[in-house]
C-alpha cells in the first residue's frame, strides 16, 4: 500500500511549497505519489488500483460529494485533507464521520505530516488485514529457524536440487516460508480453534452472519461430510436432495443412515430444477417414510442451494416448513450471497435463527470468492454441541493443514467486508446483466442465427428472477410460485437445436462443439449441456474477459456460417483423430451429433429419466460394505436392468448421481439407462466427445462396464 493519490490545485506558493516538501518527505519514506488531474481522475485511480494507501486532497477545492464517494467505495481508506484556517467550522457532522485527517499548509511541518500519513497507511493495512493472515505475515517476517515439519524448511531443501530450484522460483519464497508446522504456537490451531485460527473463524462468522464458522481445508466435499457425520447418527434417516453433490453420496456410503430423496425437476435442456414445495411437506415425507424399509422420521435434511445452474430456493420458506431438527444448505457455488440485498431470504445464513432448528451452510470459498483451491467454510446458525461437532470436524481434517489455504479463506472474508466487498459483488451482477443484454441485442440484430440466454424476457432491474408457473422461458413443468429464483451472475447460453419447451429443430448446434471451439481460444465454460453452456461471472471476470467471450461467440457464428473445416475451426479436436476429421466441417459435425440426439428424443428422455427413481434395494452404506468384502462383479452398462449397482453412476456434466449405490434399474426406470447409453453412443461415433461417467468404466471394445452386487449377496 505504498501508493498515495494526490489532488491539490497548484497556483500559489502558499500551497505549492508545503506540498512539494511533503511529497519529497513521502518519497523518502518509500511512497509513490500519483497526481490526479481532477476529481473524476482521482476516483478512477482509487477504484482501479487496490494498492492505494491514502488520498491527499485540498479541502477548499474538493467538492463535498468527493469525500462521500471515496468513503462509499472504501470506508477504510484514509483521506488527508489540507485545509484553510476555517476548516473546523466548514466541516459538517457527516464529513467528520468519514475517515479524514486534517492538515494545514505549513512549510516546516512536512516531516511530521509524512510520518502521520505513514502511520495512517500502516493503521489502514492493519485494519483491513484479518487476524490469522496478520499473524502469518508477522511470523514469515520474523524469519524464525525451525526444526519442525515440513521438511523443505522454508524452501531450503528445494534449493539443493536443480528441479527443486525451478519449483521454488516458480512459486516464490513466501509460499514456502508460510508453509509451516502446526508446532508454531503463535499461529494457533485449526483443530482446536484457538489463537489466530480461532480469531479467524470468529471474524468469518461475523462477516457471513453466522453464529459459528469453521475453516475447512479440503473443499466443500469435506465440509459436507463433517456436517452430515455430526447431524445424522448411525441408524437415523436423512432427507437428501437427489441432485446432491457426489460428496454427499460418499457420506451415505460412509454412514449407516437411510436416505429418503427429495426429488427435483429437470427441463428439456437438462438444467437442474428445484425441489417442488410438496416434497418438503409433512404428508409427503410421512408417506415416503412408510414406503422406505427401516426408515424413521428424518433428523436432518440436505438441500443444494443454489443448484449448479444458479437456481436459489426461497430458503426462509424451507427453514420454517421442513419438519426436521437440522437443515444443511449445500451452497458450494454461492459464497457471495451475504453481500448483496438481492439474495436476501434465498440463502442459509440470511436472516435470524430458527427456533428449535440448526441451519448449516457449506460454501466453497475458492469457487466464486478469492481463495486458494480447497478453501471452504461451514457456517452454523443455531445451537450445536461444539465439542462433539469438532470430533466430526477432526475426523475429516488433516493434522497438518496448509496455512496458505486457511489464510486465503480468511482473506476472502476480509475482502467482502465493508463497502469494497459489497461493491465487488454489485459490479459482478451489473457486468453479468450487461452481458446478458448484449447477447439478446446481437441475437435480435443477427441476419442468420445467434446464441440465446436462459432467462426471463426483457430483464430489467437488478434482482434474482423468479421462475413463475405461468412463464415458459424456464421450461419446467408444474413448478411453484415464489419458490425458485435465477441468480443473474450464472449465465446460461443456449445454442440452436431445441426450443425452451423441448421441441427438437431440424438443424441444431450441440453445445459441446461450441465448448471445444472456445476451449481452443482459451475460454473454458463451467458446464456444457446438450444445448446450453454455463458461464460464471464471478469477481474475477472483468470487462476484458466478458468482451473476449462475446467476441469468441461471434467468431463461432461466423465460422459456422462459413462451414469451416474442423482442421481450422477446432485444431485440438482434429489432432485427436486426424483421419476421422480430415473432411469434416463444423456443420457436418453439428448435424451429425444433433441427429443422434434427435434420434434418442432427448427432451422426452430428460423428463422421463428423472421422473422415476431407481429402486433402492439396500442402503448405500450396505452396498459399499459388500464391495469392500469383494461381493461385486462387473457387467456391461446395457445389461444393468435388474442388477443392484455397487457404486454411484454420474455423468459429467453436471456431476450429480443418476444411480446411487444399492439401487437397481428396472423397466420402469429404464429411461435412466437410455440416457446413459445415448451419451456413450455420441462418444463412440465422434472421437473427442466421450462423456466422463463416474462409476462406468470404458473397455477396449468401446463398451462400458459397471460394478454390481453379486446376486447371492442381494438375497
Amino acid at each position: 500500500m505504498n501508493i498515495l493519490v494526490e489532488l491539490i490545485k497548484a497556483g500559489s506558493f502558499y500551497k505549492d511549497a508545503p506540498i512539494t516538501s511533503l511529497n519529497n518527505a513521502l518519497k523518502n519514506r518509500g511512497f509513490e505519489v500519483v497526481y490526479a488531474s481532477d476529481e473524476k481522475d482521482l476516483l478512477e485511480i482509487v477504484e482501479n488500483n487496490a494498492r492505494v494507501g491514502a488520498v491527499i486532497l485540498d479541502w477548499d477545492a474538493a467538492s463535498t460529494c468527493l469525500f462521500e464517494k471515496i468513503n462509499a467505495f472504501n470506508d477504510y481508506l484514509p483521506i488527508c485533507a489540507f485545509t484553510n484556517n476555517n476548516a473546523v467550522t466548514d466541516a459538517s457532522l457527516a464529513d467528520l464521520k468519514i475517515n479524514i485527517e486534517f492538515f494545514e499548509y505549513d512549510l516546516s511541518a512536512a516531516e511530521d505530516q509524512a510520518l502521520t500519513i505513514q502511520q495512517l497507511v500502516e493503521h489502514y493495512v492493519d485494519a483491513i488485514t484479518p487476524p490469522l493472515t496478520k499473524a502469518l505475515f508477522k511470523f514469515v517476517d520474523q524469519g524464525k529457524y525451525t526444526f519442525c515439519t515440513p521438511g523443505h524448511m522454508s524452501g531450503t531443501a528445494y534449493q539443493k536440487s536443480p528441479i527443486g530450484t525451478l519449483f521454488y522460483d516458480f512459486f516464490g519464497p513466501n509460499t514456502f516460508k508460510a508453509d509451516v508446522s502446526v508446532s508454531v504456537g503463535e499461529l494457533g490451531s485449526l483443530l482446536d480453534h484457538t489463537g489466530p485460527h480461532g480469531e479467524a473463524e470468529k471474524f468469518i462468522a461475523k462477516t457471513f452472519n453466522a453464529d459459528r464458522s469453521y475453516i475447512v481445508t479440503n473443499g466443500t466435499s469435506t465440509a459436507n461430510k463433517i456436517v452430515g457425520l455430526y447431524s445424522a447418527p448411525s441408524g437415523s434417516t436423512v432427507l437428501i436432495d437427489r441432485n446432491c453433490h457426489k460428496s454427499l453420496t460418499h457420506l451415505l456410503m460412509m454412514s449407516n443412515v437411510t436416505p429418503i430423496y427429495l426429488r427435483p425437476t429437470r427441463n428439456a435442456y437438462g438444467i437442474l430444477g428445484g425441489i417442488p414445495k410438496k416434497e418438503f411437506m409433512h404428508e409427503t415425507i410421512e408417506a415416503r417414510v412408510k414406503d422406505t424399509p427401516g426408515a424413521t422420521w428424518p433428523v436432518h435434511a440436505v438441500v443444494t442451494n443454489s443448484t449448479y445452474d444458479g437456481l436459489f430456493y426461497n430458503c426462509d420458506w424451507i427453514k420454517y416448513n421442513l419438519d426436521v431438527k437440522s437443515i444443511h444448505f449445500d451452497s458450494a457455488w454461492v459464497p457471495y450471497t451475504n453481500f448483496n440485498p438481492i439474495y436476501k431470504g434465498l440463502c442459509g445464513m440470511s436472516g435470524g435463527a430458527v427456533p428449535g432448528k440448526v441451519i448449516y451452510e457449506t460454501q466453497s470459498t475458492h469457487k466464486l470468492l478469492a481463495a486458494f483451491s480447497q478453501a471452504s467454510m461451514i457456517h452454523v446458525k443455531g445451537n450445536i454441541n461444539e465439542a462433539t461437532f469438532n470430533e466430526a470436524f477432526m475426523m475429516h481434517t488433516s493434522t497438518s493443514p496448509m496455512y496458505a489455504i486457511t489464510a486465503s479463506t480468511e482473506t476472502a472474508a476480509a475482502m467482502m467486508r465493508g463497502n469494497v466487498g459489497r461493491r465487488q459483488i454489485d459490479e459482478s451482477i451489473d457486468r453479468a446483466i450487461r452481458f446478458r443484454k448484449e447477447i439478446k441485442r446481437l441475437k435480435e440484430e443477427s441476419d442468420t442465427w445467434f446464441f440465446d440466454v436462459w432467462q426471463p424476457e426483457n430483464i430489467g432491474s437488478k434482482e434474482c428472477w423468479e421462475l413463475k408457473p405461468e412463464d415458459s422461458w424456464h421450461g419446467f413443468r408444474n413448478i411453484d410460485g415464489d419458490h425458485m429464483f435465477l441468480d443473474p451472475i450464472k449465465v446460461t447460453l443456449l445454442t440452436p437445436g431445441m426450443t425452451k419447451t423441448g421441441e427438437m429443430a431440424e438443424r441444431g448446434i450441440p453445445a459441446s462443439i461450441v465448448s471445444k471451439y472456445l476451449d481452443d481460444r482459451g475460454i473454458i465454460a463451467e458446464k456444457t449441456g446438450p444445448y446450453n453452456l454455463l458461464f460464471l461471472f464471478s469477481m474475477g471476470i472483468d470487462n476484458t474477459k466478458a468482451m473476449g467471450l462475446l467476441r469468441a461467440l461471434c467468431d463461432f457464428r461466423r465460422d459456422y456460417d462459413r462451414n469451416l473445416p474442423i482442421k481450422r475451426a477446432i485444431p485440438s479436436l482434429y489432432q485427436q483423430n486426424p483421419e476421422f476429421y480430415e473432411h469434416v466441417t463444423l456443420q457436418d459435425l453439428a448435424q451429425g451429433i444433433h441427429a443422434l440426439i434427435k434420434q434418442h428424443n432427448l427432451p422426452d428422455l430428460m423428463f422421463r429419466a428423472f421422473e422415476v427413481l431407481p429402486s433402492m434395494v439396500m442402503k448405500p452404506y450396505d452396498a459399499f460394505q459388500l464391495e469392500l468384502n469383494g461381493q461385486v462383479e462387473e457387467c456391461y452398462l446395457e445389461d444393468m436392468i435388474g442388477k443392484v449397482n455397487a457404486n454411484m453412476i454420474l455423468p459429467y456434466p453436471p456431476g450429480v448421481p443418476l444411480v446411487m449405490p444399492g439401487e437397481m434399474l428396472t423397466e420402469e426406470s429404464r429411461p435412466v439407462l437410455d440416457f446413459l447409453l445415448m451419451l456413450c453412443e455420441i462418444g463412440a461415433h465422434y472421437p473427442g466427445f466421450e462423456t466422463d461417467i463416474h462409476g462406468a468404466y470404458p473397455q477396449k471394445d468401446g463398451r462400458y462396464t459397471v460394478k454390481v452386487i453379486k446376486t447371492e449377496s442381494t438375497k
